[in-house]
């Protein structure tokens, strides 16, 4: 056996500056510890925000008891609507100066999240939620905050922003801070097993454009790219479990029959997706996103279409697009599911093509004419893409009339 030349395997990294500032704690049942973990953060009174069908779940009930039985008080906040606006933001916020809260917990998707975020920002520091539209705005400590998702989707917990819309012009406004971090994020798979198919898949879409996204913009680096490949790996492997359990893929991204996993395997699989899902939205925070949520807003701000379709449509088209400048990149992320070699000049068009399989193999729409999208729209739309911040930070410029090219490319699709 021949020696292997460490200079020819070793990984040469550029220089980063990595600030983590969310403890994780991962596995099932992790929630019973939320009370220990508010009591260590000092929490005595505490602001519970989730939503209605959080509630029907029982997953609401679950988090509250755990918190009374530490001896804390609790007050509930469920009144957040999907896409959290600035009226969901300040009916919470009156709940939390009415009770004196000391600590936050959100429970839920990315919508509780994000509005308990936008709380934090207006209960610490005053004035309205536009006033934080950018970065490093606030100018006070905030409270703790505690997220428990119950998606394995938007990576929320894992970021410093609130994504929150405006209630008048429905224009949604990235409110980030480091102080608006989450202290400990709480990932338990048991969570998301309630979930109907319809959101695993969109949820699920959501978190793999995060990793792929994340992994090719101009921020990209060291560590971006760290949590993103290994988002990548978990995500793509677990996908076709969690959404279609009487299927399973091959190494060839073929699906294959079987008789559905047990369930030892379907948690596995959905603490997998949930775990994928934290990573990438760690890499969000450190490299941004690109093209395919600038192109996906408009769609959800037109006509509604669920973020997550919107993103299965247009994300295989973004990838072909940003191929030419790259492709190596997506060559690692192909080689890490044994697709092809880093270096074949077809992985960006492989990873297009498996993309577009998770969303046919999750019954997602392939074309906007699907989603029911007015082509007459398109230019418009294409103009407002233009305009979304993402957008600015995806590999291959775009502007106007090169979106427009993407929203003509996947309608007929």
């Amino acid at each position: 056996m021949s020696a292997v030349d460490p200079a020819t395997d070793l990984d040469v990294l550029p220089p980063f500056d990595f600030d983590p500032r969310t403890r994780v704690v991962f596995g099932s049942g992790t929630v019973r510890r939320l009370g220990e973990l508010a009591k260590e953060l000092g929490g005595t009174r505490v602001l519970f925000v989730t939503d209605p069908g959080i509630e029907r779940a029982g997953h609401a009930s679950n988090g509250i008891s755990a918190l009374a039985d530490a001896g804390l008080d609790v007050s509930v906040f469920h009144d957040v609507e999907p896409n959290p606006t600035t009226d969901d933001v300040d009916r919470g916020l009156a709940v939390a100066k009415r009770e004196g809260i000391n600590l936050i917990v959100a429970v839920g998707g990315g919508s509780a999240m994000d509005c308990a975020k936008g709380i934090n920002f207006l209960l610490t520091n005053g004035g309205q939620i536009k006033d934080y539209w950018g970065v490093g705005k606030a100018t006070k400590p905030m409270l703790p905050l505690i997220a428990v998702p119950t998606t394995a989707g938007t990576g929320s917990e894992a970021q410093s922003f609130a994504l929150i819309a405006d209630a008048r012009t429905h224009m949604k406004m990235a409110c980030g801070d480091k102080k608006a971090a989450c202290r400990v994020a709480i990932l338990d798979p048991d969570l998301t097993l309630s979930m109907p198919n319809s959101v695993t898949a969109a949820t699920g879409i959501d978190a793999i454009s995060h990793a792929l996204e994340s992994h090719v913009t101009t921020k990209r680096n060291a560590i971006s790219q760290l949590f993103s490949r290994r988002a990548w790996r978990l995500l793509a492997q677990a996908f076709p479990i969690v959404t279609s359990p009487k299927q399973v893929f091959a190494g060839s991204g073929n699906p294959q029959t079987s008789n559905g996993p047990a369930p030892t395997t379907l948690v596995a699989a959905r603490g997998n997706m949930l775990l994928g899902a934290h990573l990438a939205g760690a890499a969000i925070e450190n490299s941004m996103l690109g093209a395919t949520h600038a192109l996906a807003n408009p769609l959800s701000a037109h006509f509604e279409t669920q973020h997550g379709i919107a993103i299965a449509v247009m994300l295989p088209h973004v990838i072909r697009y940003n191929t030419p400048v790259v492709g190596k990149a997506y060559g690692r992320l192909a080689a890490d599911l044994g697709l092809c070699s880093v270096d074949d000049p077809v992985a960006g068009e492989l990873i297009a093509t498996y993309v577009r399989r998770f969303a046919t193999i999750a019954g997602l729409p392939s074309s906007l004419r699907e989603c029911h999208v007015d082509r007459l729209k398109l230019p418009l739309m294409a103009e407002e893409a233009a305009k979304q911040w993402t957008g600015t930070f995806n590999p291959r410029p775009v502007d106007a009339k090169s979106l427009l090219e993407l929203y003509e490319a996947a309608f007929d699709s």
